[in-house]
């Protein structure tokens, strides 16, 4: 049986070039690295990278000689590579406003893949990200969104200590904290969020900064509306959730906190602890977790995650598995997001789901080159709607 053939649509850092922040600077974009797209494909038995597509060259050039993908396989544009490759699966990394093009096509393409590992967040809209579900469902091919906590150990085993052992009982209220951006960062706190317990939001109030570190540090030379962040969320199950996202990278630390009936958990990702106290006889009594040794951190479970995720796909290939992160559950953390911005720009309270006018807000982040900002898009239904 010949191997799984998998391509790559952009060539930059989560592809397999380094991300600022997470690697090595003199590495990054001159040398492969393995906590990437490219790295968790080459972790694989059964995967080969054989095709990759950017639309500049230089990277492109860049991408292919460190992970020896030959010229005739190095695709200016995506729609080249879909048209000559059969391919079982497809990364597609390029920055969030270009995924909901990237994923459509790809799912309706000649190269016709079971599966399509999709960086997150999912999109910058709602309306973006449901026609990428739907498209793909239609096309009987798997959405498997990159959130990388996932794709590990040890938060599927909190999870099922969670959802199945009634770790923490009825869930009362939650507290969380990452650092700014929303849209490039914290994603993965609210999809952790959503994640481990299970639900998804109902009710959010939000409060932007404008505050965006990214655009500076990585020379995004253009003025763009993911930022600094946070508020409060009511989920379906009745949990009241707190969370700020206004931290700069350097200071900032992944915490979260759950009070429940039967115990209180802290999780911070970034110091490693995390600390597990069963409610017993009125008194916290801190306890092990069952199946888990140590906390999740940065250097040691996210840069698993990619040879983790990959080896999903190949279970996904197989038809072994199902699916640990569909688009479904990656849109449940962008709902958040979006409605933080919204309920910033219009004062009041959003109702989640979405009206239909307010799935169409799309959030730019630090490589977006969108010709109307999220308030302009805004505002042509805040007046409909009464706001003003």
């Amino acid at each position: 049986m010949r191997p799984y053939r998998a391509g790559i649509i952009g060539t930059g850092g989560i592809a397999g070039m380094g991300i600022l922040g997470m690697h090595d600077k003199d590495a990054i974009g001159t040398e492969k690295i393995d906590a990437s797209h490219a790295g968790g494909y080459a972790s694989t038995d059964e995967i080969e990278l054989v095709g990759v597509a950017d639309v500049d060259a230089e990277k492109l050039s860049q991408f292919g000689e460190a992970w020896d993908i030959p010229k005739s396989r190095r695709y200016i544009g995506h729609k080249s590579m879909l048209a000559a490759e059969d391919l079982d699966v497809v990364s597609v990394c390029t920055p969030s406003f270009l995924h909901h093009r990237h994923v459509v096509d790809t799912a309706e393409s000649s190269a016709d893949p079971d599966v399509i590992w999709c960086e997150k967040p999912i999109a910058s809209s709602v309306t973006d990200a449901e026609e990428m579900i739907s498209t793909c469902a239609k096309r009987n091919t798997e959405l498997l969104v990159n959130h990388s906590f996932r794709f590990t150990d040890k938060l599927q085993t909190l999870h099922e200590l969670m959802q199945h052992d009634d770790l923490l009982g009825e869930m009362y209220s939650v507290s969380a904290q990452f650092r700014m951006e929303l849209l490039r960062n914290s994603t993965h706190l609210l999809d952790t969020l959503v994640y481990l317990l299970d639900a998804r939001a109902e009710q959010v109030s939000g409060y932007i900064t404008g505050e965006n570190e990214a655009v500076e540090s990585l020379e995004a030379g253009r003025e763009v509306d993911d930022a600094g962040g946070g508020g409060y969320v009511v989920l379906d199950d009745g949990t009241f959730t707190t969370i700020d996202c206004t931290v700069p990278r350097e200071p900032s630390s992944m915490t979260l906190s759950f009070i429940g009936s039967n115990g209180k958990l802290y999780m911070n990702n970034d110091d490693g602890e995390w600390r597990y106290f069963s409610l017993e006889n009125g008194e916290h009594v801190e306890r092990p977790l069952t199946g888990i040794e140590g906390a999740w951190t940065w250097e040691e479970d996210y840069k698993q995650s990619f040879s983790n995720a990959a080896h999903h796909v190949e279970d996904l290939l197989n038809d072994t598995a199902e699916n640990y992160s569909p688009g479904v559950a990656a849109k449940r953390s962008l709902e958040i997001i979006i409605g933080f911005y919204l309920s910033h720009h219009t004062g009041g309270n959003i109702s989640i789901p979405l009206d239909r006018p307010l799935r169409d807000v799309t959030i730019t982040s630090w490589w977006a080159y969108c010709d109307s900002s999220v308030w302009i898009m805004m505002k042509r239904w805040v007046v409909c709607f009464g706001y003003e």
